[in-house]
């Protein structure tokens, strides 16, 4: 959902950052084309692009108006208070009510420069205001927090569940802007349910959504920044019912529940469309789901958004503007490939070129290009659809996957023969990649001659800014080389660790992508022709440029972007 654009803090705060030296002109006017283009307050793009840490421009505008700034983070709101001001009024001024002596009433405020706004506040009340300073995104969030009825009402719907009937009216299965009225309406139980793990998912941006049975209970988990954390344990009873309500929304045979099935469903919630892709498998105490959310408002489509080492950054960007050749990505699932394969197009798309895909399923629409989706019911398999593709005058062709022999032999083939391939392969790293595809009866000759660039790809969590500490063990100098930084790096070496604040799941918010990037130079294709193995290829991929995740994360871990323990966990030793 957009920020509300905060107008009058946004005229004050141009001059209030150059008065105090945090920014140059240049720098703010290129911060207001970007709040003005995302439709975002100026304070968030500021914190969100790292042009000013957020402690600095609360510490600039506090001593611009002379109001104190406040910690949310160490302050719970009384409940009492809360009431006061409705949760939707205080989202949209951007104010949240603290406390209460008398007749004063402290709110945090992020534009004390809009003066009827506060008016509005003391009129609801029918309080004095006194005000303390935060930030817009962070009042935002504690917001959230502090007005959150989940655990109250998922209480109320367990202490209230009986064996429901899985049978569900025309009008339940209207999913149109889902939002918390839907949650305590006229619907089943088991409708409110679902709708309230299915909302909760999105609204804590996760990745996947898991109802797992157990033997005495259900167990639903979130994937957070990768990482799968329980949030609900509904009881068994409702277990059925549950499964059936996600099959009827996916189109699933409700009446089938010995074979794996898959489906999709789309909803729209707060304004934007999302994606679902659903799989139920049977497992020994029941039906297993997985709802995968596909948020496009999550896709950042910019090769420079995505976190790479500007090393490997420039190895990519110089590899998509070639005429062709093939570019393949490759790492487990999950790990980013399809993003970054949607921002490599996006990188290059121009009204020139004919760019087609084939994909399984599409998972994000993209204007301009011309997506084809598998499948295999109706004889639409990867390799047929490549076929039909290369009749269709591409340019730049996408493959979701490269899953056997058949298809890997026509996209070499296209690469050969003037065009650009982008595609993805499940490999360890860029060198196994090679390895892997003489494995699927690709002569070494095809491979040195049609692959341009290799990346394989990783997802780690960045640590939070507003808790990381700094590692006050940190491991000695011989575990250190051993992990793989440089002997210089270690003498002055400063680590940080997650501790996990309200703001934040463990100590980590959000996700940043390592990439490892092995250009097919001319002693590589030469290596690679004679045969040479995984190990022989990365031993010399190194010194001709090719940085590996393991050195990309360390990379990381030194500037305090990420932990040590992190890189450990998504990288292997080189």
């Amino acid at each position: 959902m957009k920020g509300i654009v905060n107008t009058r803090l946004d005229k004050k705060l141009p001059s209030i950052l150059s008065q105090q030296g945090l920014l140059e002109p240049g720098e703010i006017e290129t911060a207001i084309q970007m709040a003005k283009k995302d439709g975002k307050p100026l304070s968030v793009v500021l914190i969100q692009s790292d042009k000013v840490k957020e402690s600095e421009l609360l510490g600039a505008i506090a001593h611009e108006v002379r109001i104190p700034p406040i910690d949310l983070e160490k302050f719970e709101p009384e409940v009492s208070v809360l009431e006061m001001i409705p949760q939707e009024l205080a989202a949209s001024s951007g104010v949240l009510p603290l406390t209460k002596i008398d007749n004063v009433l402290t709110v945090a405020v992020s534009d004390p420069f809009d003066i009827v706004q506060l008016d509005d506040i003391r009129r609801v009340t029918g309080s004095e205001l006194r005000l303390v300073l935060s930030t817009e995104t962070t009042i935002q969030s504690a917001i959230a927090s502090s007005y959150s009825t989940d655990d109250r009402q998922m209480e109320e719907l367990f202490e209230n569940a009986i064996e429901p009937e899985i049978e569900f009216s025309e009008d339940e299965l209207d999913f149109e802007n889902i939002n918390l009225e839907d949650l305590t309406g006229d619907a089943s139980p088991v409708v409110k349910l679902v709708n309230l793990i299915i909302y909760k998912g999105i609204r804590d941006r996760a990745s996947d959504i898991h109802i797992e049975p157990q033997e005495k209970r259900i167990r639903v988990r979130y994937r957070l920044d990768g990482v799968l954390t329980e949030a609900f344990t509904p009881p068994k009873k409702m277990l059925n019912a549950v499964v059936s309500r996600v099959k009827i929304l996916s189109s699933l045979d409700i009446a089938e529940r010995m074979r794996p099935q898959d489906g999709k469903f789309q909803l729209r919630v707060e304004g934007r469309q999302i994606d679902f892709r659903v799989s139920v498998i049977p497992t020994i105490h029941g039906e297993k789901v997985v709802m995968r959310i596909l948020d496009a408002d999550n896709l950042a489509l910019s090769l420079d958004l995505l976190g790479f080492e500007p090393h490997s950054l420039d190895h990519f960007k110089h590899a998509v503007v070639q005429p062709y050749g093939m570019i393949l990505v490759t790492g487990p699932t999950g790990s980013g490939k399809s993003t970054t394969l949607y921002s490599s197009i996006k990188e290059i798309l121009s009204v020139e070129s004919n760019f087609v895909t084939v994909e399984d399923p599409v998972e994000y629409q993209l204007e301009g290009v011309n997506q084809t989706h598998v499948n295999p019911k109706r004889g639409i398999t990867f390799a047929g659809a490549l076929r039909s593709i290369l009749r269709q005058d591409p340019d730049v062709i996408l493959i979701g996957e490269i899953r056997d022999a058949e298809t890997l032999d026509i996209a070499v083939k296209a690469a050969l023969t003037g065009h650009l391939v982008l595609s993805t392969l499940h490999t360890n790293d860029a060198a196994s990649t090679v390895t892997r595809m003489v494995d699927m009866g690709l002569d070494p000759f095809m491979v040195a001659s049609s692959v341009v660039l290799i990346a394989a790809q990783r997802l780690a969590r960045k640590l939070c800014d507003s808790c990381k500490e700094p590692l006050e063990d940190v491991p000695p100098r011989d575990r250190l080389l051993k992990i793989g930084f440089k002997p210089e790096e270690i003498d002055s070496i400063t680590l940080h660790r997650p501790v996990g604040c309200s703001r934040c799941s463990n100590g980590y918010k959000g996700r940043f992508a390592l990439l490892e990037t092995m250009v097919m130079t001319d002693e590589l294709k030469r290596l690679v022709i004679s045969g040479g193995s995984a190990v022989d290829i990365k031993e010399k991929a190194i010194p001709e440029g090719m940085m590996t995740l393991r050195r990309a994360g360390l990379l990381n871990a030194l500037r305090g972007r990420t932990s040590l323990e992190e890189v450990l966990r998504v990288t292997m030793a080189d």
